[in-house]
């Protein structure tokens, strides 16, 4: 029988009479039929408070690399904890993390520590501001660079504000941004090259940075197209920009070197979040000594309360060491694993005439769903998404996949931990049968 929510239903309606509309991040409340409410973690597996297990690929948003606690971190944490929570001063595990991330990223000269890449995001322009003496961002439209009012800026502007092809909207999603943020940024598309030059060209000199996703996570799963990353590293050359690489979901995922080793290019600054701390709040701002030094002559504030926490750190040397032991067979697993999934899927897919098409690297990847008429083929950047990705339809069937205790992002991606194994795949896709066939049967477009 499919999954029933009646826990996470009463718990959602205990909790919007004293958390603004029941959730701590807004993009939680899109999970249907409820947002669920979890007891526990262990490995690939997770259960809810309704007692129901689940397959998971959501992984903490992406965090989870190492899979649900982990018991080496749980005791790294724990002996910490009982050391000292917090000291707001220095200790030596922050040296250490510091180390191992010169030792893993070539481009990771020094570095700072946060508790989010959002604040991270938020150093790393400052400091290209500083650096360079110039006030625009140039970002490209779909990538998600935190939510303040700098980093969304042109993340997901309505169909209805495309109007100019050349000059992409500088919009953000959110009431209450200050207005003069939004001039700030340049806004490119994706895997355009001929389209990137014209728009430094056309603000030459005006140009701190060029930030991206290097494969673009939140806005489908699209890789750079072959010798795009070397056309930004070529203009940031020419023209003494940052390039800024937001490793936020592809640090460590993509291997000790990040996406920027498996991909080959070298950042001037890089942001590193999410698996940096296996869970939690823990981020950091690496760079080539020339772009950090700024922070190095105190001319940029950079600073934090809760920076470097010892917790943290705890958690990130173990799960750093974690990858390091990995050695060349890392990411080469779990892109095996995620690569037989995206089979599984597309397999059941056609059983079933169901116009998914799985699109990623297989360590990460998304399940786009055709809308009726549209072209086959990879998605290659966000107005391609948003013209071809059938979202109701997904939504459809992602629910039904929850159902069946497999569960994956919302917006349609999917990422393997360190802990599945061929076992986790072939019980997901066992479950997903019958999801699939329940989807079948039930879908009805929109009138």
């Amino acid at each position: 029988m499919p999954y029933t929510f009646k826990g996470s239903e009463a718990l959602f309606q205990r909790a919007k009479r004293s958390i603004a509309a029941g959730v701590n991040s807004g993009i939680r409340k899109m999970e249907q039929p409820v947002p669920l409410y979890f007891a526990r973690g262990a490995g690939a597996r997770v259960w809810d408070v309704d007692g129901n297990e689940y397959i998971d690929f959501q992984l903490g948003q992406g965090a989870l690399l190492y899979g649900h606690a982990p018991a080496g971190m749980a005791d790294a944490i724990a002996t910490q904890a009982r050391l000292g929570t917090h000291w707001a001063a220095q200790c030596e595990l922050e040296i250490e993390v510091a180390e191992r991330l010169q030792a893993m990223i070539p481009s990771a000269e020094l570095v700072r520590f946060n508790n989010s890449a959002t604040e991270v995001v938020s150093a790393a322009f400052r400091l290209a501001r500083a650096h360079t003496g110039r006030r625009l961002i140039l970002k490209f439209e779909g990538h998600y660079h935190g939510w303040s009012d700098e980093g969304l800026v042109g993340f997901a502007p309505p169909a209805d504000t495309w109007a100019d092809e050349e000059n992409l909207p500088r919009l953000h999603p959110s009431k209450g941004v200050i207005p003069e943020v939004l001039q700030q940024f340049v806004v490119c598309r994706w895997n355009d090259a001929a389209h990137l030059r014209r728009q430094v060209d056309a603000h030459r000199g005006k140009i701190a940075a060029i930030i991206f996703e290097p494969v673009l996570c939140n806005t489908c799963c699209i890789e750079p197209a072959a010798g795009f990353m070397a056309v930004i590293r070529e203009l940031c050359d020419r023209d003494g920009m940052l390039m800024i690489s937001d490793e936020t979901i592809t640090g460590f995922r993509f291997g000790a070197g990040c996406a920027q080793g498996y991909f080959g290019f070298k950042p001037d600054l890089t942001v590193l979040g999410k698996a940096i701390g296996g869970g939690t709040p823990f981020a950091a701002l690496a760079g080539t000594s020339a772009a950090m030094a700024k922070i190095l002559s105190g001319e940029v504030v950079h600073a934090g309360t809760l920076n470097a926490n010892p917790l943290c750190l705890a958690a990130s040397k173990w799960c750093l060491d974690q990858v390091r032991s990995l050695g060349a067979t890392h990411p080469a697993n779990i892109e095996t694993l995620g690569r037989s999934l995206m089979r599984g899927l597309s397999d059941l897919a056609g059983k079933h005439s169901i116009p998914l098409r799985p699109q990623g690297p297989g360590l990460v990847f998304h399940t786009v769903m055709l809308k009726p008429g549209t072209a086959e083929g990879a998605v290659r950047d966000y107005r391609d998404y948003v013209r071809r990705h059938d979202a109701a339809r997904w939504a459809h069937l992602r629910r039904c996949l929850l159902e069946e205790g497999v569960r994956a992002i919302e917006r349609g991606l999917w990422s393997v931990s360190l802990a599945h194994t061929q076992r986790d795949i072939d019980d997901a896709l066992t479950r997903a049968a019958r999801a699939f066939a329940r989807h079948a049967a039930t879908w009805s477009a929109p009138a």
